[in-house]
């Protein structure tokens, strides 16, 4: 971004970048500064955006905080183009409004059913599940590590006809390399936080998001930043015109950055944003 002083899109994930540490996933928590910092930007005309690997039930409140253009949730599986004009029942609907400014980038429940089944034929007992419509249909009780997720038991036989956002899959590490080579090719793999596996429609990602985005917005990728912190940042932060890395984000990460902020935890996004606005 040569001779550009300020970006004309910024999008930055949540949790590891906006967001600060917790014991629990329910902890983390947004900084005023950084919510401060966003509406300055803003206010100069820059647009904003998030993309995030979380639902619509445990981003929306985050999201609501900030001024956002754009929000992709579920890792790009559900992209909403225009958040003013959207609700929790909107977003979680299982439909899309007739205006078009929500996007569903996912599968049918049918074939994630089928999925589940043969993997856990190869793997009995494996921790997996469907998330459709911010339900997660699971054969493991999900507050293991979220708390406030709404899930329902299943033996993959009664999940409701629809289109399903992802499925997870929370393995051992000993099963990982024979996981990977069963893995459908008409799915694609993203692991977050070096646990959750979610096996998605190869379009829903934060890359192709940012790309739709743009399109959108009619904004250049040249003129782009993104942040994140983990390995399903890779692809948008390679893809933006400038992608910038948090201190805390994991080697690989760091090791194709354009440029590094400070961690989270020291709210490094808005650092790097209040240097670029003074």
């Amino acid at each position: 971004m040569t001779g550009i002083e300020l970006p004309r899109l910024i999008v930055a994930d949540l949790d590891g970048t906006l967001l600060h540490d917790s014991d629990t996933f329910e902890g983390r928590f947004m900084t005023q500064r950084t919510v401060d910092t966003i509406n300055r930007m803003h206010d100069r005309g820059v647009r904003f955006a998030v993309a995030t690997a979380r639902p619509v039930s445990t981003a929306l409140e985050l999201v609501n905080r900030l001024p956002v253009d754009a929000c992709a949730y579920l890792n790009g599986a559900l992209i909403d183009f225009n958040p003013s004009q959207s609700d929790y029942d909107m977003l979680t609907a299982g439909k899309v409004p007739s205006d078009g400014h929500v996007l569903r980038l996912g599968f049918s429940s049918t074939r994630a059913c089928e999925v589940c089944r043969f993997l856990l034929e190869e793997f009995p007992g494996i921790r997996i599940g469907i998330v459709m419509n911010d339900i997660r249909y699971t054969n493991f009780d999900v507050r293991e590590l979220w708390k406030t997720q709404t899930f329902r038991y299943t033996d993959f036989t009664d999940v409701p006809d629809g289109v399903a956002d992802k499925i997870i899959i929370l393995p051992q590490p000993e099963q990982c390399d024979r996981l990977r080579t069963l893995i459908p090719p008409d799915f694609d793999v993203s692991i977050s936080e070096g646990i959750m596996w979610m096996l998605m429609n190869p379009l829903a990602n934060k890359s192709h998001a940012l790309d739709l985005l743009c399109a959108k917005l009619e904004i250049p990728l040249n003129s782009t930043v993104t942040f994140g912190d983990d390995l399903i940042d890779i692809a948008m932060l390679q893809r933006a015109g400038r992608g910038v890395a948090v201190a805390n984000a994991v080697p690989r990460v760091l090791n194709i950055a354009d440029e590094i902020c400070p961690s989270n935890n020291e709210d490094g996004v808005a650092q790097w944003l209040e240097d670029k606005l003074n």
